[in-house]
């Protein structure tokens, strides 16, 4: 019997359990599709666009698993005739599911936090601000292991700009680049990470005595008080894309070793995406 997509949902769903979201993340898990329909391809991506959905249409996909959910706010409308819509309209008529893991997969062990900090070489690595131990029952192989953030050390202390360089050498390149705010010889051995918008774990950041953060879609005026005290972490601002993107991969190894855990007779290959959604075109000095 060929694969289903709620077979892949169910392994999904153990690695990045939904119970891990937060409250005002209504937009994961499926989107569109019948989880009774047999799927053999699966392409991962950061965002739901036209370009990701006609890459999942020239890979024959019947399933496209992203990080940022497609109707992320109440909609009272899918007609085709909206930007979201037509997407949800287009997969339907391609026979194209719809997945999204979001603050479900940034909380889990092994989800996009844990994949930045991989990628940038920390060590020790435990949740910036761990989740209360309730939200998973006990027993489950995550409980008292997830929460937003990670922090870890680095195998040797580094300069600011040597560290900054080696985020931009660990990311994927986009239009803007990596932003540092902070002395460039400051000495770092700690450092937090948050994948996407993290300017609300500055703080915590501090609070666990990390040297610098990445993370972002940070503003002016956020960056600006916080390092007006030399004490607090230098920040690093990495382009939101780039920062998710790493997690892609190993969220295609869950699903190759899930489905092959669970004992189907079929199989499903996996594509990650490479195309750049990051909406930042060009950058000037």
């Amino acid at each position: 019997m060929p694969v289903t997509i709620g077979e892949v949902i169910a392994v999904l769903d153990a690695a990045y359990p939904p119970a891990l979201a937060e409250a005002w993340d209504t937009g994961i898990g499926l989107t569109c599709g019948d989880p009774d329909e047999p799927v053999q391809r699966v392409l991962l991506a950061v965002d739901v666009d036209d370009a990701v959905v006609e890459q999942a249409e020239q890979l024959g996909a019947q399933l496209l698993v992203t990080h940022h959910p497609l109707l992320f706010r109440s909609v009272q409308s899918v007609a085709a005739d909206t930007a979201k819509g037509s997407l949800v309209h287009r997969m339907i008529r391609s026979g194209i599911a719809h997945y999204a893991a979001h603050t479900n997969a940034d909380k889990a062990v092994r989800g996009v936090n844990d994949a930045l900090a991989a990628v940038l070489g920390l060590r020790s690595t435990r949740p910036l601000l761990p989740d209360d131990p309730g939200v998973l029952p006990p027993g489950h192989p995550q409980a008292g292991r997830t929460g937003s953030g990670r922090v870890g050390e680095l195998a040797t202390p580094i300069r600011l700009a040597d560290l900054a360089d080696l985020v931009a050498a660990a990311l994927p390149s986009t239009a803007t680049g990596v932003r540092v705010a902070g002395e460039a010889n400051r000495l770092i051995t700690t450092v937090a990470v948050s994948g996407g918008a993290g300017g609300g774990f500055l703080a915590d950041a501090a609070r666990v005595g990390a040297d610098a953060v990445v993370t972002s879609d940070l503003s002016h005026h956020v960056v600006a008080e916080h390092v007006a005290d030399p004490g607090r972490p230098a920040v690093i601002d990495v382009p939101h894309w780039a920062g998710e993107w790493p997690w892609l991969a190993g969220a295609a190894s869950v699903i190759n070793s899930g489905v092959a855990d669970r004992g189907s007779a079929g199989s499903v290959t996996t594509t990650v995406s490479a195309l750049r959604t990051d909406p930042w075109t060009m950058h000037r000095l």
